[in-house]
């Protein structure tokens, strides 16, 4: 008996294995197309028209030794970019508030207007971003809680001793003054004991015992 082959699908049949080439090549459009620098080299070649043709991989390249300054904790290009960024929105601001003036119906300059201040606050805003990088704001931790297994500790931020100060220095002083009421066997001193009589000021001698009027009949 004759066994018949399915036929199979005509795209199917000429269809043939992805080669080594194929896959690796695939790899390497995956990870250009996923690429900070080249992603940023597309969006800036294609809004800098006024400055004429540029070509993408000399901008990647050019982006990518920025970025890896940056790495290296050089942030210049970071600051100088952001201070660019400012002044050109100072510019906008100054042009839309402009027109703002020029305009004859509220509504028109109104919207100059919105769109002038809305410049100025990311001019203001960028500028604060700036002066954080310039000078990062210091975080002081007032207290930490701690909770393990149940047991919490609870550690109160207090003064950190500058260097070469005596970190017990403090301490003597809250306990200095409670050693002026202690003798120096480490007993407190009896304020209730009577003293004796200071001889610069007889008039000033001890009192006897003081008789009330039911024992002098007696």
């Amino acid at each position: 008996m004759e066994t018949t082959m399915p036929e199979m699908p005509k795209g199917q049949m000429d269809a043939e294995p992805a080669s080594a080439d194929d896959t690796d090549m695939a790899a390497v459009l995956a990870g250009v197309a996923i690429r900070p620098s080249l992603n940023a080299a597309v969006v800036i070649e294609a809004y800098s028209k006024p400055m004429g043709e540029m070509d993408l991989s000399e901008l990647a390249i050019a982006l990518q030794q920025d970025m890896d300054a940056m790495f290296a904790g050089d942030m210049s290009r970071v600051e100088a970019m952001l201070f660019g960024q400012a002044h050109a929105l100072q510019t906008i601001f100054m042009n839309l508030a402009r027109r703002s003036t020029a305009q004859q119906y509220v509504k028109n300059a109104d919207t100059y207007l919105r769109l002038a201040l809305k410049a100025q606050s990311q001019c203001r805003a960028t500028l604060e971003t700036l002066a954080a990088i310039k000078n990062p704001p210091v975080v002081v931790a007032q207290q930490t809680n701690i909770n393990n297994g149940g047991q919490q500790q609870v550690n109160n931020g207090g003064a950190v001793p500058m260097p070469g100060q005596n970190v017990h220095a403090r301490e003597k002083t809250e306990i200095e003054p409670n050693k002026l009421l202690e003798t120096p066997n480490g007993e407190r001193m009896d304020f209730g004991t009577t003293g004796k009589a200071s001889r610069a000021d007889p008039g000033m001698a001890t009192l006897g015992a003081i008789k009330r009027p039911q024992e002098r009949g007696r």
